[in-house]
Formats: structure tokens, sequence, C-alpha cells
């Protein structure tokens, strides 16, 4: 079952084939969560929401995760000085060293380095990610940023909020909701990084 984005748009009917070849070979495709319009649409109200609830003396800062949470952060930058709440600071967050698998993953984790050149004290830090779903990755940027040192308050803006939380960890600023299971995985394309724009649902094959 679908929930409708925050704008309003609901996904069309799913798809009854396998998707062709490629890394989604053994995935069924599901109904489109987002086309590039209503992705741009929805990072313009993303924006909206944050403009509103910063408070007029705070310090803005933007902190993407590692890798498309950097590239939305960097896409709200416009957005917010439209909405005449420009970001004072912007920065990026690699988690891996935080990560509650890292002796799983071991020897594939990839570093890809944080790069924050401010300080965080103090601050009104929007944390971003594109999807939220157990909330694990939230929790190791957190740990990442209190060392970092003590904003004023943290936030949390993701693209699209998933469900399924293992841990008390929740949105302040949400683009998308969509009710999952478990099985299902989405996946958030961004041109920067995929060549392509779009927010899809897959479900694996039996």
């Amino acid at each position: 079952m679908l929930r409708q984005n925050r704008s309003g748009a609901s996904a069309p009917g799913p798809a009854a084939h396998f998707a062709p070849g490629g890394p989604n070979a053994s995935l069924l495709p599901m109904p489109q969560l987002l086309t590039a319009t209503e992705l741009a649409r929805t990072l313009e109200d993303m924006a909206r929401q944050i403009a509103r609830d910063v408070p007029a003396d705070a310090p803005l800062a933007l902190v993407g995760i590692r890798r498309r949470g950097e590239t939305i952060a960097q896409r709200l930058q416009p957005l917010l000085e439209q909405n005449g709440r420009p970001a004072q600071h912007y920065g990026v967050l690699d988690i891996t060293l935080y990560r509650d698998d890292l002796t799983t993953i071991g020897p594939h984790a990839s570093l890809r380095g944080t790069e924050i050149d401010f300080d965080v004290t103090g601050t009104w830090l929007v944390l971003i990610d594109d999807v939220l779903y157990t909330g694990r990755s939230v929790r190791a940027a957190l740990d990442a940023l209190i060392d970092l040192g003590r904003p004023r308050a943290v936030r949390l803006a993701v693209l699209v909020d998933r469900g399924w939380r293992e841990l008390p960890i929740q949105p302040d600023v949400v683009g998308l909701n969509v009710t999952t299971t478990a099985r299902q995985i989405v996946k958030v394309k961004l041109s920067e990084v995929d060549g392509t724009e779009e927010v899809e649902l897959y479900e694996p094959a039996a």
C-alpha cells in the first residue's frame, strides 16, 4: 500500500513484468513513487518546511549524509535562498566508521571522508538523507556530529520515509511517506549520481 506525498501526488499502478537486465534484473518493478517533475516539487516543499521552522536568529547548517543525502543537500541550498532562508554552512558526513555493522562489512567499507569545515556548535543543523528505514544510519550520523561539537539543534530531513524503524528516530521534514514491506527496496535515482531522475519501488523476485 502507498501513501500520498505532501503535494498529493500518488503513484501509478504496478507494472506486471520483470525489469530488463542490469542490476535490477532480479527485481520486480512496482509503482514509480516520484517522477523527475514530482521529485523537484517535493524538494521545493521540503525547502519550504525547513525555511519555515528555522529560528530567525539561528545560523542554518545543511549536512548531507553521503552519498545521495549529499546531493539532496546541495539541491536544497538554492531552494532555501528562494525561500528567504539561505544556509550559512554546508557539509558532507561520512558515517562509515560509526556504523553498527562495521565489523560485518569489514574490508568492504568505503571511506569517502567527512567534509565539514565549520564549527557545528550553536548551529541549527539540518541532517539530510535520501531514505529513512531502520534509523541506524541516522543514529551513526548523530554520533559523528556530536564528536564535532554541540549544535543548538539537529533536525532530520529525508526525501523518503519508508517505515520499518528499529530505533526511536523520526524525521522532522519528509518529502514522501510510503508504506513498504521489509522485502521491498526504495531506489532514489538522482542525475548527478545515477544519470536519471526518479524514485522507484522494487520487489525482489522470488
